[in-house]
């Protein structure tokens, strides 16, 4: 479906309402997503195992948590008007959201060759004024316990951070998303028993749409985990948000339209400072968001993950290997599909480190002499097209790793 013709049909999207409410234990949380003329949306994220007090001040966090979900319906039409009647924004909250939108959602304006640059190109209304609106500047700013909460996938990143807390003998608790099998055997591994679950239950509406040609595109993910996770750590009163984000999520995969292009722009520093501040004045103003592993490169992660050898049978960086099935939830793979950007990038930067027995056991097969990958390894190494939109590190570290394994013999010339 032509953008053009989609946004005329769509004006509109209107966020329209959100609830919550605690069931067997569970924090179900529901939002309401309207396109006029036809179009509804109505996703749920439940978190599990929530304490019972604290329940009712927790408005203003569940709306922000509706906002950033919202731009995975938005994205369907783009619609150049959005209406906020579930809360409201002040003014400079609105154009810290548009720069969200136009930053965060480079690559899908990529993708689908959409100019954003025009001055009407989204507008953000706030039905509701800041004088009558229930919890504006509703705040968190209660006391939190000096404890720890570690968004974890199973990958090397937070495996990392989560070692590297354990060593300064910190109160930790892991904060899982959909954690299917593969990630739960690595929450094993770690020895934490503590373990906030989330599942967010996409509306099969959405993936319908997708299917008959409306607009898709990446959404800035881990925005979306930011704001759930300061949600969480207020409710099990942790004051400490560490994720695992490094210094090469700085650098962009390309340019367009005048405007670097990034991936990974919700992992960067950039982002990080933007939520950072934006959360300390608008939502929970004791909580301390940062990464931990902010200031390592991907060849040092690799190499520190050498150290713990223990999660070599069980850790996964591979995003491929996670696919939304039919129901609108995460259906797992294997560990690794040995054919996507992200499979090579991680193979490439433990290759250093590792015997080619090891990488064998971890990978089932030399990445880097797979014919198929060629193309993907040249664009990794900045001898191709654009570096690959995927959370890999920048030109130079990829580089550096293929060097070092040339020279260790580990790549034939």
């Amino acid at each position: 479906m032509r953008f053009d013709a989609i946004r005329q049909k769509y004006p509109k999207f209107i966020y329209k309402n959100y609830s919550y409410k605690i069931e067997a234990g569970s924090l179900g949380i529901s939002f309401i997503f309207e396109v006029p003329p036809d179009i509804s949306f109505h996703p749920v994220i439940v978190i599990k195992s929530v304490p019972t007090s604290g329940v009712g001040t927790l408005d203003n966090l569940v709306f922000h948590v509706g906002l950033m979900e919202m731009l995975s319906y938005w994205k369907a039409t783009c619609s150049p008007e959005i209406i906020i009647e579930a809360g409201c924004l002040n003014d400079g909250q609105i154009k810290w959201w548009k720069n969200l939108i136009i930053n965060g959602m480079g690559q899908f304006f990529y993708e689908n060759k959409i100019d954003w640059r025009a001055s009407d190109f989204i507008q953000i209304r706030s039905l509701q004024t800041p004088d009558v609106c229930k919890f504006y500047r509703h705040r968190v700013s209660v006391r939190l316990r000096d404890r720890y909460l570690v968004p974890f996938a199973g990958g090397r990143d937070s495996i990392i951070t989560l070692e590297g807390l354990k060593k300064q003998k910190k109160d930790i608790a892991l904060f899982t998303v959909n954690p299917v099998s593969k990630i739960q055997k690595v929450v094993k591994v770690s020895g934490i028993k503590k373990q906030i679950i989330v599942n967010r239950i996409i509306d099969k509406k959405l993936l319908a749409l997708n299917k008959s040609g409306y607009l898709n595109g990446h959404t800035p993910f881990t925005g979306l985990l930011s704001f759930i996770s300061a949600l969480c750590a207020v409710m099990f009163d942790y004051k400490n948000i560490a994720f695992s984000n490094e210094k090469s999520a700085n650098e962009g995969n390309l340019k367009y339209l005048g405007k670097t292009i990034n991936h990974q722009w919700a992992k960067s520093s950039e982002f990080e400072k933007m939520f950072k501040d934006y959360c300390r004045r608008y939502l929970a103003k004791n909580l301390n968001y940062f990464s931990f592993t902010r200031k390592y490169g991907e060849l040092e992660i690799s190499r520190m993950l050498t150290r713990y050898p223990r999660y070599f049978p069980v850790f996964s960086s591979c995003n491929a290997s996670m696919r939304i099935n039919a129901k609108g939830s995460l259906a797992a793979k294997e560990r690794w599909c040995g054919n996507c950007p992200k499979c090579l990038f991680v193979y490439l930067t433990l290759c250093p480190y590792l015997e080619e027995k090891q990488l064998l056991k971890i990978f089932g097969e030399n990445l880097l002499q797979k014919s198929k990958l060629q193309p993907i390894l040249k664009s990794l190494l900045g001898r191709g097209g654009h570096k690959p939109f995927e959370c890999v590190g920048t030109y130079a570290e990829a580089k550096k790793a293929f060097n070092l394994c040339l020279k260790n013999s580990k790549i034939r010339k």
